[in-house]
């Protein structure tokens, strides 16, 4: 009989897991119990995918507000401070600036507008327009922003975010200024210490800000990239891809991802005689209509995943075939020319028109993005997805 159904994704419940808690064998017993349960049967190629965040506490990756502010202190002296370009967010930069700020005397904090770097915004563009504002070229001071803008309010959390900082780093005992510009060196009016707090760009902000003077210059993957009194750490990411555990705590990214997944996969081929390929994801990459945000707050959409997932899609675009090559035909005709063509298609698609449209992204940015949306960030408790069908195409 055809197969009707492609690509499914399914949120998997799983216990609550603590910090310490064996996850390789809750992944993996969960797995197994939904099998047994007759919920699915393992396919070819399945995948299986494990929020970054469960990970991260399982494994105790977690750092205290004043450990992080001891290793800024010894890395950038403990004076004034230049943060420069942090995203918008209560969970994910707030907690890391309460430690900026108590291992500082006083915080310059750079803020990008209209937006931060992945999508959330101060103010809406037209209004730069309408007060003859160039956001490239000029730097306000948080008195000139408000007095042509008015307070910012997020848009879907109604937060003010320029304030909420400003009161944050003054919580923490730390003098607080507050100035919104675009060009990182400006930064050096103020201060030749400085945090690059962007995510995706960091590595360009710290290039332009030493070229032009700055001296202990760090972005946040190189802060906590140790332990620093008996905390977490990160090696690779230091408190890029961090989350806020409690008001003093902050959980960091997970470490040791390759080996878990290659672990999770063994241990599944072991039960199951299948290999399914296992990742580790966090944040998707995507942007949402209204209020801009692109999400991906992580330093990389998934930290670890197993060798089946490198790489990106090669497939042929259905549509194109279907009003160009095979516009002629109908019927059981075009269904078996559109199966020899996927049957001949090149090793690699790369460049041809037959593919435009198919995004050629990398496999785990795909995948990580598509369990992103299937957990979701709330009370559903399923932080393991298992996906079938995806390298699946027509001709299966």
């Amino acid at each position: 009989m055809e197969r009707r159904v492609g690509t499914v994704a399914r949120g998997l419940r799983a216990p609550i897991v603590k910090d310490g808690d064996d996850l390789r064998k809750i992944v993996v017993d969960t797995v197994m119990d939904c099998i047994n349960a007759g919920e699915f049967t393992v396919g070819r190629k399945d995948v299986l995918a494990i929020t970054e965040s469960i990970l991260a506490r399982s494994e105790r990756n977690y750092a205290t507000t004043d450990q992080l502010a001891t290793d800024v202190r010894n890395k950038l002296g403990g004076g004034t401070v230049g943060v420069v370009f942090p995203i918008l967010s209560r969970n994910r930069f707030a907690i890391c600036l309460r430690g900026i700020a108590k291992g500082c005397k006083k915080v310059v904090l750079m803020l990008s507008y209209p937006s931060d770097e992945v999508g959330n915004h101060l103010l809406d563009l037209d209004l730069l327009d309408e007060n003859g504002v160039d956001p490239y070229t000029t730097l306000l001071t948080q008195a000139e922003f408000e007095g042509m803008f008015g307070k910012s309010k997020h848009t879907f959390t109604d937060v003010d975010y320029v304030n909420y900082y400003k009161e944050l780093i003054e919580e923490e005992g730390a003098e607080a200024e507050i100035i919104f510009a675009n060009n990182p060196r400006r930064i050096l009016e103020y201060t030749k210490d400085v945090i690059c707090a962007d995510i995706h760009t960091r590595k360009r902000t710290k290039r332009l800000i030493l070229e032009a003077g700055g001296e202990r210059v760090f972005c946040m993957d190189e802060l906590m990239t140790a332990p620093v009194d008996g905390s977490g750490y990160n090696p690779d990411y230091g408190i890029l891809g961090s989350n806020k555990a409690t008001e003093n705590t902050i959980k960091l990214f997970p470490i040791n991802c390759q080996e878990f997944v290659n672990g999770v996969q063994a241990d599944l081929l072991e039960k199951t005689g299948k290999e399914i390929e296992v990742m580790v994801y966090g944040d998707g990459a995507f942007k949402d209509p209204v209020g801009k945000i692109w999400e991906l707050a992580d330093p990389v959409v998934s930290p670890g995943f197993t060798d089946g997932l490198h790489g990106q899609p090669n497939e042929l675009k259905l549509k194109y075939l279907a009003d160009n090559h095979f516009a002629h035909l109908k019927g059981d005709e075009l269904k078996e020319a559109m199966i020899q063509a996927i049957k001949e298609k090149d090793a690699n698609l790369k460049g041809q028109m037959a593919t435009q449209g198919t995004t050629p992204r990398q496999l785990t940015d795909l995948l990580g993005s598509l369990c992103d949306l299937t957990s979701g960030s709330g009370d559903k408790g399923t932080p393991f997805v298992y996906i079938q069908g995806y390298f699946d195409n027509y001709t299966d």
